[in-house]
């Protein structure tokens, strides 16, 4: 706390005066935390004074709030492409980092207990953002990329939070998900550089070699780059003690129409609601259980007894590996390959159809997709279309990524597909009188065709890998999709 307190003095982030008639001072708190390395041991003790922003008003107080992270697919095109290229890669941790914000509004705070007063009646005069405070991430996140783009840096339009310097012979990425940064690139000149450079101003921590970041374990081998979530995996296991029962070889029940069936007993919803939202995080590295998981979160808010046996069922499938996840092998070439499929009707309430889309950079898992329609389609045909026109939408944004990333893919992009009336519809213009109700798409997906961006191939529907997505596969069938995903477990069970 001391620490703390001579932190927030040094940087300046308030000076001390008296309240000004018509103003009301926010609150503070102390918050404290442990922090632990990926093999669970205790990293260090933390306390932070925070602010508390219920009582901030909208319009004096604060104005926007918004401020982007770095998406998870993007964290993953990063790893695949170091594996790919041979790229160094670094983590690093900003001390602080929402101090270093500047507060444009008028914001006065009330002084910590801990602070010593010249005299009694002061309040602290916020000049700098505050932990807590509604716009914090905002400002420091305008603070970090107005540096960075004075830097040389160019901010990425795909992804905001994405930032790359280019030279002739150099190409380095700065990947920020709020205070931790993923550095990439393939001159160790530069990237020492800029290390030292954001250090003199930022007071940055080096971490080394990328190992931890936002709970995925990076393991590098000389044959690729493993992404799991291994300990996360664990902690919800203790945590709901199932880390001693019997583990299973499928993520799901064999019988799903319990499921759709609200008559059966209530269930905790509070506690349902926890246990859905931590597997969804677990999902970012575990697509295995993707579609399990947006079956069963769609029933948060009144659950029954048998939803919550299911979710138990895949947390003795997670028990069976927890250390499960992506494996980015070493290749030379790079080409996108995507699988889209869709399944009529699939809900037996709502008859709303589910599309499902996986794409690879090679042989690498990069993104993945298991959604419900919001609306109901006609046709089986319809359904395959509108899963083309997703997928290719996540292609052609992938696509931008690695241009940014100074990628050039020689070859186009590749979309497996097992519907032959979508193949007609995208490439056979006399097929439109009769599609008008998805002209749009049509369009969307006969100009990516036309500017070469991906082809389409046509794929059995017993290789289709996107099944897995979608519906409840057969254990034989599961467990081969699974391999094809790419997917390796590099700890024994637990």
């Amino acid at each position: 706390m001391n620490r703390e307190i001579q932190a927030l003095e040094n940087n300046k982030t308030w000076y001390l005066t008296n309240l000004p008639n018509g103003k009301k001072p926010i609150g503070c708190k102390w918050v404290f935390k442990t922090k632990y390395n990926d093999d669970g041991t205790i990293e260090r003790h933390k306390a932070r004074l925070v602010a508390k922003r219920y009582s901030q008003l909208e319009g004096i107080d604060y104005f926007d709030t918004f401020s982007p992270v770095a998406k998870l697919t993007t964290v993953r095109i990063i790893l695949a492409l170091a594996t790919a290229k041979d790229w160094y890669i670094y983590q690093l941790d900003v001390d602080n980092a929402f101090l270093h914000g500047d507060l444009n509004e008028e914001v006065y705070m009330t002084p910590p207990q801990e602070l010593k007063l010249p005299k009694q009646g002061l309040v602290c005069r916020l000049t700098k953002s505050l932990y807590g405070l509604k716009q914090a991430s905002r400002q420091w996140f305008a603070k970090l990329s107005s540096f960075l783009l004075k830097l040389g840096f160019a901010q990425s339009n795909s992804d905001y939070s994405l930032f790359i310097h280019k030279t002739t012979s150099t190409c380095t990425s700065l990947l920020v998900y709020v205070d931790d940064i993923i550095l990439a690139g393939n001159s160790m000149e530069v990237i020492n550089k800029t290390k030292s450079i954001m250090h003199h101003t930022f007071r940055i921590k080096d971490l080394g070699k990328l190992k931890y970041f936002l709970g995925f374990k990076i393991s590098s081998t000389k044959k690729g780059i493993h992404m799991c979530q291994r300990k996360y995996a664990l902690d919800i296991l203790n945590e709901t003690g199932m880390i001693n029962n019997k583990p299973c070889q499928t993520p799901l029940m064999s019988d799903t129409k319990p499921l759709f069936d609200t008559n059966k007993t209530s269930y905790n919803a509070d506690s349902y609601r926890r246990l859905i939202g931590k597997l969804l995080y677990l999902t970012n590295s575990r697509p295995d259980i993707n579609y399990f998981v947006h079956l069963l979160s769609q029933f948060v808010q009144a659950p029954t007894a048998y939803h919550h046996q299911s979710a138990q069922h895949i947390l003795r499938y997670l028990k069976a590996a927890p250390g499960r996840g992506l494996f980015f092998p070493r290749e030379t070439d790079l080409q996108i390959k995507g699988f889209s499929d869709s399944d009529l009707a699939t809900c037996p309430k709502t008859r709303r159809s589910i599309t499902g889309y996986c794409v690879f950079l090679r042989e690498s898992l990069i993104s993945w997709k298991s959604k419900k329609h919001s609306t109901m389609s006609r046709s089986s045909s319809e359904v395959e279309y509108k899963a083309l026109v997703t997928t290719s939408c996540e292609i052609q944004w992938i696509s931008y990524i690695l241009h940014d990333l100074c990628i050039q893919l020689d070859p186009p992009s590749v979309i497996y597909y097992d519907n032959q009336a979508a193949k007609h519809i995208a490439q056979n213009p006399s097929f439109h009188e009769r599609t008008k109700h998805i002209d749009i798409d049509c369009h969307v997906i006969r100009e990516c065709l036309q500017n070469n961006l991906f082809r389409l191939l046509p794929i059995s529907s017993n290789d289709q890998l996107v099944h897995i997505f979608m519906k409840a596969l057969h254990r034989t069938n599961f467990k081969l999709n699974v391999h094809k995903l790419g997917m390796l477990s590099i700890h024994h069970p637990a």
